[in-house]
């Protein structure tokens, strides 16, 4: 086997765009790979110093979407572009802007699926940023993306994930088994 120096990569990570206004109610997005579940309703994302910090500090309202294959060229623009030096950011996506039903954050339309969120705490807080906790309000899925069952169907989303490693995004693919139930083959 071989061994490698300690780097960030736990894998697969996700492609998070985190949606916030600015003091004036301009729409800000950006890129952010470090984030996960934290309890059953509330995610994790670690920040560094971003105008999305900016924003959260003004409100803590926000959005999380998932990037998909469909979305991956304007999800990396927003990982590259400064919201603090580039003012027409968001018109370059192309996006559709609205507002969120139950957060004061936008909702950007190309997405299947959003997560209306609340910042709950900020820790390890400094100049250069923060792990950021927050509860999940609610969440939006466009109706094209649910399965027969009325929940939300993956599969059709064709999310993307980071692979750190290699610097590239990697497309997820088929449901290759049932979680809580294939394991039960070995009792």
């Amino acid at each position: 086997m071989k061994s490698f120096k300690s780097s960030s990569w736990l894998l697969p990570q996700p492609v998070l765009i985190i949606g916030t206004y600015d003091k004036n109610g301009k729409p800000n997005a950006m890129n952010a790979a470090w984030g996960g579940q934290w309890d059953a309703h509330e995610i994790m994302i670690s920040l560094g110093s971003h105008q999305t910090t900016d924003n959260l500090a003004a409100n803590s309202d926000f959005t999380v979407t998932f990037a998909t294959a469909k979305t991956l060229v304007a999800a990396d623009y927003v990982g590259i572009a400064s919201g603090r030096k580039t003012p027409d950011k968001m018109e370059k996506t192309g996006w559709t802007i609205s507002k969120a039903p139950n957060v004061n954050a936008p909702v950007f339309g190309e997405f299947p699926m959003t997560l209306e969120c609340r910042v709950k705490e900020k820790i390890g807080e400094s100049p250069e940023g923060y792990n950021l906790v927050a509860e999940i309000v609610n969440i939006l899925c466009d109706e094209k993306y649910l399965a027969a069952d009325g929940n939300p169907d993956v599969e059709k989303m064709d999310l993307i994930t980071y692979d750190p490693v290699h610097h590239t995004y990697i497309q997820l693919g088929n449901t290759v088994g049932n979680a809580f139930a294939d394991g039960k083959q070995l009792k």
